[in-house]
């Protein structure tokens, strides 16, 4: 591609974010019907939002001098809709493999790689996914390794993936399963990848040891960066998230959780209703999905839009996730949708893709809920956002508006 081709292309990407700095920094939407979960669902508000942040939220509010006015009169207005998984800007959709930095396929555990390093935020999914509501995420490596690196949450719509943080060292992504079976790092059983798992921590157990007690004596300490992120998960700073289908895979991410008092998300969940009754002991938050895929393989066998309420109803935190570029980011709310459909209570559903998610992610002083104080993430549907024909009309990503 020629100079000529490369500039067009950057602009045709850029184009969409081109006149969004300062528009609607002060205004009012009036008279939405706004989900407010302390009120357990839609009721009828104004939302005032100044500097990106929402002001306040009340059935009527006088509007000022400077304040321009939304109607938002028999609109449905939420959040934003937040997805705890996914690759978006790591999986660049349409680049093929010179965008993939999903997977970095040199070894079992890496877990000095973040995520960071390889966010693209001009992904042409962005978007898309924004006009379709989404408006942060979870970016996270691939499930070939058993531990592959850190996970950022990230707000979407930016231009520098550093200003998109909203928390660098959200997740440390780990896998058991067919993905690093298959890959061969070394072993080629589940025993063999629980293994891998147990002696990363084990050797952040040692590491965390030997600088300790070189601080004590004041003496050089070499530091390792895979070491530093894993102390991180010693020290509860950040949760294992863990890709798991089967069941018994689900059940070796407890068991290990367990052994290393370790904080833990359990991803996908494929089998959950199976073993519903045993995570409802240990009540870690789990992340469903994604369903709009073929059953390529053996441990997706048992996949179904039922999973997310029967988990619920066991009383566990579920999320639901498209898993981009798996499945695009924008079906976020038609996943939540058809989990509403198969079983899920609809607050549960309406939950699973805001205040939960914000909540496992620890975003939520930021994000996940409509509430004086938080960012304007603010984003209006013509229907209910679960009903079929609904299109988003309006999305505000710190009151700036973006469609």
């Amino acid at each position: 591609m020629g100079n000529k081709g490369i500039e067009g292309y950057a602009f045709c990407i850029l184009l969409p974010y081109a006149d969004k700095i300062e528009r609607r920094r002060q205004m009012i939407l009036k008279q939405g019907l706004v989900l407010l979960f302390e009120e357990g669902g839609f009721v009828q508000r104004d939302i005032r939002v100044e500097n990106g942040v929402i002001a306040e939220i009340a059935p009527e509010i006088a509007p000022k001098a400077d304040e321009e006015i939304f109607d938002a009169a028999g609109k449905y207005i939420t959040p934003g809709l937040i997805d705890a998984h996914s690759h978006i800007c790591i999986s660049e959709e349409g680049m093929g493999g010179i965008g993939d930095d999903c997977n970095d396929y040199s070894g079992a555990l890496t877990p000095e790689l973040e995520v960071l390093d390889g966010i693209y935020p001009f992904d042409r999914a962005v978007m898309d996914s924004i006009r379709a509501g989404v408006t942060s995420a979870l970016v996270c490596p691939g499930s070939d390794a058993v531990v592959g690196g850190v996970s950022s949450a990230i707000t979407l719509g930016g231009k520098v993936a550093d200003e998109m943080l909203l928390r660098r060292y959200a997740a440390m992504k780990c896998s058991v399963g067919e993905n690093p079976k298959a890959a061969k790092h070394g072993f080629t059983s589940r025993m063999g990848t629980a293994y891998h798992l147990r002696k990363c921590l084990e050797d952040a157990l040692e590491y965390r040891h030997d600088k300790e007690e070189a601080e004590k004596s004041g003496s050089w300490f070499k530091r390792d960066l895979g070491m530093e992120n894993m102390l991180k998960v010693l020290n509860k700073e950040m949760p294992i998230h863990m890709h798991a289908h089967r069941s018994d895979d689900i059940c070796t991410a407890i068991r290990i959780a367990q052994e290393y008092d370790v904080d833990l998300v359990l991803v996908h969940c494929t089998d959950g209703i199976a073993v519903a009754d045993y995570l409802a002991k240990f009540n870690y938050p789990v992340i469903i999905g994604p369903g709009m895929t073929p059953r390529s393989k053996q441990e997706t066998w048992n996949k179904s839009y039922e999973t997310a309420g029967v988990l619920s109803r066991a009383g566990l935190k579920v999320c639901i996730t498209a898993d981009h570029d798996v499945t695009p980011l924008y079906y976020l709310p038609v996943y939540a949708a058809l989990a509403v459909r198969h079983g899920l209570d609809e607050l549960e559903g309406l939950k699973a893709v805001t205040i939960n998610p914000a909540q496992v992610l620890g975003i939520d002083d930021r994000k996940g809920q409509l509430k004086a104080g938080l960012d304007a993430d603010i984003v209006v549907w013509d229907q209910h956002p679960f009903a079929y024909q609904t299109k988003v009309e309006q999305v505000f990503l710190a009151g700036k508006a973006m469609c």
